[in-house]
């Protein structure tokens, strides 16, 4: 049923491939393209430029693999840069050099070649003679791709590189027995102390409003750690290009006449002639194709196969009969059953790939000519129609290393998921049947294992698409031009989107490279590009046309420095500013120089904390590391000042510590501290370069103008 595939909009299934190689992915990945941006830069690290030409081409190369899009491959290709510049500079200061036997030690290691088929041996390890092979395939193939291998092998190098380095610090990291020994005292030192506090939860944030003037200066304050890139604020409507209920029903009438006999005038008789419907067609496939948006399928389709909300009505319905009209997705619809049989869902089948020299993704070890594999290809049919064994055959002949270890087996074949040879066959044929066909691949020496039957429906259906009459589309394009003349002349846009019965989304944060916009359907990249552009300022109103609908935008609000905007910012820093602002208030209630004094002044009651440690510092059911650290650091009786902890303000009087008994050694706690440290070296190295880089980026100025 053609109808239900197409309306559904499923992708392909994936044409099988026997046997893998690299050659696609590295080529895919690695090959120039892209445009052309001659010596212009899209930023700088540290005084080293990134080539707008390069970046491009990797973020097209990257997009053509199919690794992503939009946004996400400009963002990823951009962090790949800046760390490959901040790790090359401190690489170069260490002086680290790569030879050839330590990159063969990273290929061996790298998922790409360690995990794939292609390389390795009957043990199931690295083979450097298919590797080998694997290389003189590769130069063979022309300068283009031996160079696209070369640079690739640039890009292991560099990773190695940067491994090495960690690895040299990690290798540097010491742990002294005095770090063990403070690790220990910090579990096994314990306190007991009494405290009074007030949580900030006592003080109403109605009374501690936090401007955007005060979180401005707090990232003032600590720069580093509120960097951002150039982005907007966008307001915006979006008025769908969508049918209208009568629309619909004009749809619906099309499919309910298509049901009942018509009367046409036949020209050759001169006379009407009176044709019947859907229901009584004798020819239901010329019918469908006469009438339908979607020609005719054949195939028999399972109960799971069909739409979820129709599948067990439609799978129901007697041979001969109607189901419908109805509505999926954008079409209406009504199917007639055709016919139920069992048909295959699966198949399991076995086959022998001979390959030649010249056939697709061929072993450079192949040597054949394809009329000498064709040969070979017809001997082993006739010995496993004599009797031979068919797994032990391919096993020693297949030249599909990824089914060469199962003896050529492929379980559960969906159709479709074989090369079209491969596929017709096996789904055309009984089980037991052993044939050859020819594929781009080589020769395949088949055998039919098994089929996994289930029940299917052979439908007609007829498909009409719900579309936007002329009428529609002029009343939806004059409310666009309304909504856009009101909000130029001076309407504020939210509000009149309301007025009009519009939605309006509020200011949303776009990056140069977004492509898409909450709430719009379509890819959006014009419209945020123009609002990305220097020539674009705050205020700017602009409508897009797509056959989707209609988009208007307002630029809210422009931020090219390197800080993040206060109201970007707010979500992390509002919280810090209100309990500064609460512990100040609360401050004021807690008066008194002893624990009873604050009692009574702030009318709160004395608590007790027993047996606490620094490395587990709960207190009232919170971690309040400062107010368990200074109950540590006083002398038993002591009381402390006010301490503005995570939860509330504390006052506290050490009752008692139980230090920790020595132990004859540390080597655990030794071992546990070191562990970490190196655990968490990683992250921190690559941290500090970033936090301590002067980082341009121009990708915006650069690529969008």
């Amino acid at each position: 049923m053609a109808v239900l595939q197409k309306i559904r909009e499923r992708s392909g299934l994936l044409i099988g491939v026997i046997g893998f190689c690299l050659l696609a992915f590295v080529a895919g990945d690695l090959l120039t393209g892209g445009l052309s941006f001659n010596s212009r830069n899209v930023g700088e690290v540290n005084g080293v430029d990134i080539s707008a030409m390069e970046y491009s081409n990797k973020v097209a190369n990257l997009e053509k693999n199919g690794q992503g899009k939009g946004a996400q491959l400009y963002n990823q290709v951009w962090t790949n840069e800046v760390r490959t510049i901040l790790f090359t500079e401190q690489l170069e200061k260490a002086g680290l050099r790569l030879g050839k036997d330590q990159l063969i030690n990273v290929i061996k290691t790298h998922p790409s070649f360690s995990q794939n088929p292609q390389f390795l041996n009957d043990a199931g390890q690295f083979d450097m003679n298919k590797f080998n092979s694997f290389l003189a395939q590769m130069k063979a193939a022309g300068a283009q791709q031996w160079n696209a291998w070369l640079d690739y092998e640039k890009q292991l190098g560099i990773f190695a590189k940067e491994q090495m380095y960690l690895n040299m610090i990690k290798g540097a990291i010491v742990t002294t027995t005095a770090e063990a020994k403070m690790a220990y005292k910090n579990e096994a030192t314990k306190v007991s102390f009494d405290y009074v506090t007030l949580p900030y939860t006592t003080v109403n944030d109605e009374q501690v409003k936090v401007t955007d003037a005060e979180i401005e200066a707090y990232i003032k304050k600590y720069p580093k750690q509120f960097k951002a890139t150039p982005s907007r604020k966008v307001e915006y409507v979006f008025i769908a290009n969508k049918p209208s209920k009568e629309d619909e029903a004009a749809s619906k009438q099309i499919i309910e006449d298509l049901l009942k006999p018509s009367v046409v005038f036949n020209k050759n008789t001169n006379k009407n002639d009176t044709i019947s419907g859907f229901a009584k067609a004798t020819d239901v496939k010329a019918f469908v194709n006469q009438n339908s948006d979607v020609p005719f399928d054949s195939t028999y389709y399972a109960k799971e196969q069909l739409p979820v909300e129709h599948a067990e009505k439609i799978f129901n319905t007697p041979v001969g009969t109607i189901y419908g009209p109805y509505v999926f997705n954008d079409y209406y619809a009504v199917s007639k059953v055709v016919a139920k049989k069992n048909t295959a869902e699966t198949v399991d089948a076995s086959h022998i790939l001979i390959a030649y020299k010249g056939a697709q993704r061929a072993d450079a070890t192949v040597t054949l000519t394809k009329d000498e594999a064709k040969t070979k290809a017809e001997a082993l049919l006739k010995q496993v129609q004599g009797g031979a064994d068919f797994a032990a055959l391919a096993s020693e002949n297949t030249n599909d290393s990824g089914s060469k270890a199962t003896g050529g087996k492929y379980p559960n074949i969906q159709k479709g998921q074989m090369v079209p040879t491969f596929d017709q066959y096996i789904f055309n044929n009984p089980v037991g049947k052993l044939g050859i066909v020819e594929s781009d691949f080589g020769y395949h020496v088949l055998k039919v294992d098994k089929i996994n039957e289930k029940e299917g429906v052979q439908l007609a259906t007829i498909a009409k698409k719900i579309e936007s009459s002329n009428k529609t589309q002029d009343a939806i394009y004059a409310q666009a031009n309304k909504f856009l003349e009101s909000v130029q002349n001076g309407k504020d846009f939210a509000k009149e989107a309301t007025a009009q019965g519009l939605v309006s989304f509020p200011a949303t944060k776009i990056d140069a490279f977004d492509d898409q916009l909450t709430g719009v359907e379509g890819a959006q990249t014009e419209a945020v590009r123009w609002a990305s552009s220097k020539n674009t300022s705050v205020g700017d109103i602009k409508k897009f046309d797509s056959a989707d609908g209609f988009l208007i935008i307002k630029v809210a609000s422009i931020n090219d420095t390197e800080l993040m905007l206060a109201e970007d910012a707010r979500q992390m820093v509002e919280p810090i500013l209100i309990n500064e602002k609460k512990a100040a208030i609360i401050r004021e209630k807690m008066t008194g120089k002893t624990l009873e004094e604050v009692a009574k002044n702030a009318k709160i009651g004395v608590v007790n904390a027993i047996d606490v440690t620094g490395a587990n510092p709960m207190v009232n059911g919170f971690q309040e590391p400062l107010v368990v650290g200074n109950a540590l650091g006083r002398k038993p009786t002591e009381t402390s000042p006010l301490i503005d902890g995570r939860n509330g303000v504390y006052m506290i009087k050490t009752k008692n510590i139980t230090k920790a008994t020595d132990l004859p050694n540390y080597l655990t706690y030794k071992q546990k501290v070191g562990t970490n440290n190196r655990q968490m070296a990683e992250n921190m190295v690559f941290s500090a370069m970033y936090q301590n880089a002067k980082i341009e980026d121009n990708r915006a100025k650069v690529l969008l103008q």
